[in-house]
This record gives C-alpha cells, sequence and structure tokens, in this order.
C-alpha cells in the first residue's frame, strides 16, 4: 500500500488529488492533510480517508476542527510548524506539495528532507528555492515528480532521452481569457474577468496568473531546475486549446509532445503512480474532436511579465525570489480591488528595478528577500490605489 500525504489538501490540485486516490482503490491510503481554514471540506476528506494527522493554519482552526470532528484517533497540529509536521509524517511514501505561493516552501522542504517522492504542485517552491530543493533532493535521496500538467509532459517526453539529444523544451500556455481581447480593454479587466479562464478550474491566484501569463513565466524558471536546463534551451509558445502540454525539439530535427485531455487529474495520477501508469476512468482524448491545434508566439506587448520572468531565469540568484514576492503582492492587491489590471505589471515592474540582485543560497536569506521585496512591493501599490 502506497501511503499519501497532501499539504493543501483543500485547494484545487489538493481535492483532485484525493478524487484520484479514491479512484485509484486499495492500493492507495490517505496518512496526512495539511489545509488552511476550510474545515467543512477538511472534515469531509477526513471522514472519508481517515488520515493519521491534519494541520490546520491557526490555533484556533484546529481547536475548532478538534470540536467538530470528535475524532480522537486523528492527530491534529496548526500552523507553519504543523504543515512541516506533516510533511516529515515518518509513514509518508508520497507527499504532494500543493500549498499555493512561498507558503508552500518549508514543508516541501521538510517533506524532501525525509527522502520520499515528493509529487510537486507548488510552482514557487522550486522558483525561489530550486537550487535548496535539488542539494536537499541530493543528499536524501527524494525524487521530485511533477506535476504541473506541462512540467508532467516535459518529464514525460524527456524520460528516455539523453540530455545533451534535448534542443528546446517548450511549455505550452493557453493564453488566459484575454488572449483575443483588444489590447486597449485589456487593462480595464476586472477581477470577475480575469478569473473566468476558458480552458482549465484552478484557484484564485493561478487563474490571474494565467491571465497575465506569469504563470508561465514562473514555469519556465521551475523546469530550469527540475530538468537542469540552459534558459536558451526552455521556451513558451501560445496554445488555445490546451491539448498539447509541452514539446521537445531534439538535435536530429524531431519533436516530441505530451498530449491529453484539459483535465488536471491525468497528470496528478500519472505522478502518483509513477513509473507504473494505472488504468483511468477519465476520458482519454479524442483528436477527431479536436480537429485542430494552433501554436502562436507570445506577444511581449500582451504579455509583459515574461520579460521580467526571463530576467529573472537569465539572472537568477535573488532576483526569482523578488519576482515570485512582487506577483504574489500584486496579484493580492488586484484581487482585494486596490489597483487595476494592469498595474499587476506595473508593480512588479518597479520593484524588480529597485531590486538589488544577491545570493539567495540559504532559506533564510530566501524568506529575508521575500519580506523585503513584499515590504516595497506594498509601498508601490500603495501607489496605484
Amino acid at each position: 500500500m502506497k501511503k499519501i500525504t497532501v499539504l493543501g489538501s483543500t485547494g484545487s490540485i489538493g481535492t483532485n488529488t484525493l478524487d484520484i486516490v479514491g479512484r485509484l482503490g486499495e492500493e492507495y491510503a490517505v496518512i496526512g492533510l495539511a489545509a488552511g481554514s476550510n474545515i467543512g471540506l477538511l472534515l469531509e476528506q477526513v471522514r472519508k480517508f481517515r488520515p493519521k494527522i491534519v494541520s490546520l493554519r491557526t490555533k484556533g482552526d484546529a481547536a475548532r476542527f478538534k470540536e467538530e470532528s470528535g475524532d480522537p484517533g486523528v492527530r491534529v497540529v496548526f500552523g507553519a510548524e504543523g504543515a512541516e509536521e506533516v510533511a516529515r509524517f515518518d509513514e509518508n511514501d508520497l507527499v504532494v506539495a500543493a500549498i499555493t505561493g512561498i507558503e508552500g516552501l518549508r514543508p516541501t522542504i521538510a517533506a524532501v528532507e525525509t527522502g520520499v517522492r515528493v509529487a510537486l504542485a507548488n510552482k514557487e517552491s522550486m522558483v525561489v528555492g530550486g537550487a535548496i530543493l535539488r542539494s536537499k533532493a541530493a543528499a536524501s535521496g527524494a525524487e521530485i515528480i511533477p506535476v504541473d500538467s506541462e512540467h508532467s509532459g516535459l518529464f514525460q517526453c524527456l524520460a528516455k532521452e539523453r540530455k545533451e539529444n534535448v534542443q528546446k523544451a517548450v511549455l505550452t500556455a493557453s493564453g488566459g481569457p484575454f488572449f483575443r481581447t483588444p489590447l486597449a480593454e485589456i487593462k480595464r479587466k476586472t477581477v470577475a474577468e480575469a478569473l473566468a479562464h476558458p480552458r482549465w478550474k484552478m484557484g484564485r491566484k493561478v487563474s490571474i496568473d494565467s491571465a497575465t501569463l506569469m504563470n508561465k513565466g514562473l514555469e519556465l524558471i521551475e523546469a530550469r531546475w527540475l530538468f537542469d536546463l540552459e534558459p536558451a534551451a526552455l521556451g513558451i509558445l501560445i496554445h488555445p486549446q490546451s491539448v498539447v502540454h509541452s514539446l521537445v525539439e531534439m538535435r536530429d530535427g524531431s519533436t516530441l509532445a505530451q498530449l491529453s485531455i484539459t483535465d488536471m487529474r491525468v497528470p496528478i495520477q500519472y505522478a502518483l503512480t509513477y513509473p507504473e501508469r494505472s488504468a483511468s476512468d477519465l476520458p482519454a482524448l479524442e483528436l477527431s474532436r479536436v480537429r485542430s491545434l494552433e501554436f502562436f508566439e507570445v506577444e511581449r506587448e500582451r504579455y509583459p511579465l515574461i520579460a521580467y520572468a526571463r530576467q529573472a531565469l537569465e539572472t537568477g540568484k535573488s532576483l526569482p525570489v523578488a519576482l515570485n514576492a512582487a506577483n504574489e503582492a500584486a496579484v493580492e492587491a488586484f484581487l482585494g480591488g486596490r489597483i487595476g489590471f494592469a498595474d499587476i505589471a506595473a508593480v512588479i515592474g518597479a520593484v524588480l528595478d529597485g531590486h538589488r540582485v544577491c545570493e539567495a543560497e540559504t532559506l533564510e536569506a530566501v524568506l529575508a528577500i521575500d519580506r523585503e521585496t513584499r515590504g516595497r512591493s506594498e509601498n508601490h501599490i500603495k501607489k496605484k490605489e
């Protein structure tokens, strides 16, 4: 039996992961869940999967959960330390790291340090702490298997290929809800419009990142660390149908591609069952119904954040940390109605212009840079209000 812990169990990836575990049957068991403050959903998950340990965001959440659960058999912890305890639980065989944002970095590191397999869905952890995670994995023997559909596609395409034969790895992007919107109209788009993704059902922050294409910029940096590829060997294509998740151009002129339906449960199941492929009751891709597959270069005027992501990818050191922190702060401000859609790029650009690049080789350094950058981001956000 494979024993699974899910960090971020009440989020989009977490709920889809538990759906897949339920479909896979008795060979898989959930033994740990780390959630935020969605006590109602966590109670449902605990009643169905009977984990041994759960974590919530605050002490008050944990107390309320205990009262409503009435289950003395489950250990309840809370806070950042609680999430790390769940990640380090000694019975774990596989940890799904799906806590959004830099908040997921510490528990992801904790899981990697134990040497278990980590199914990584928290791209921000690899963006800000890629060198740290690779070093920890090398020391502990942990495997990091990507969950993002694009990185899962690359992982599958590259599985039997020698690195020296790879010319370019290409991530695809749907283009988000504003791919065909006239440029002059984009700056007036509302939160509701930015959240209305045409292809994928995702959390609020990831949906905004898709609208700005920052999700793909962050994924470029993540891919650099996951696959040890140079920045020049990483690219993006807009692919509105979201059927081809990634492509790998080989030096002999061949191009490999991974295709599947637009359902995150497909790459999640692959990460859970790797290196095996279990039967799935999810619908298979029917290309005869797709009819056309389109690919477009990224318009820099439509997606200005890609230039900032490229800069961070090529510069490295502390710049990816600053990029991620500024983006998280700007997206939160947009979702809160404090700034407009176009202000997201303006805030990030201003923050990066004022950032002094330095080393970011330890967790403490990463967190210090993150805090400092968020403070400067807030100053720029206030100027836009």
